[in-house]
């Protein structure tokens, strides 16, 4: 069972911007193989950050106006938004420490500690 919501038109402002909780948001598509790596990783952090980090996926062929709002040009594309705003960018499949270190996630888990 999946964590992360999908994302559309039609909720990505009351799901994204206009969320109380940071949102991770991965932009990929199902012919992508670097997404199908990446994809795993990002369920693992929406199950190990539940309730703290919510964890969006936007598919970039079915969505296409969302990939051009965040400047897509290359997928997998993952973006963290904080208040409404996107705060940090990956680009390509990595290893979730990487992953997460990019997006500073790491930090949040250093400062809860």
């Amino acid at each position: 069972m999946s964590n992360a919501i999908t994302l559309t038109h039609d909720n990505f402002e009351a799901e994204v911007l206009s969320s109380d909780l940071p949102v991770l948001v991965d932009y990929w598509a199902p012919w992508c193989g670097p997404c199908r790596v990446l994809g795993p990783i990002v369920e693992e952090i929406a199950a190990e950050r539940k309730g703290t980090l919510k964890v969006g996926k936007a598919n970039v062929d079915q969505e296409p106006e969302l990939a051009a709002r965040a400047g897509v040009h290359g997928i997998p594309y993952v973006v963290l938004y904080r208040d409404g705003k996107p705060v940090a960018h990956a680009v390509g499949a990595r290893p979730k420490a990487a992953l997460e270190r990019v997006l500073g996630l790491d930090a949040d888990i250093r400062a809860a500690a």
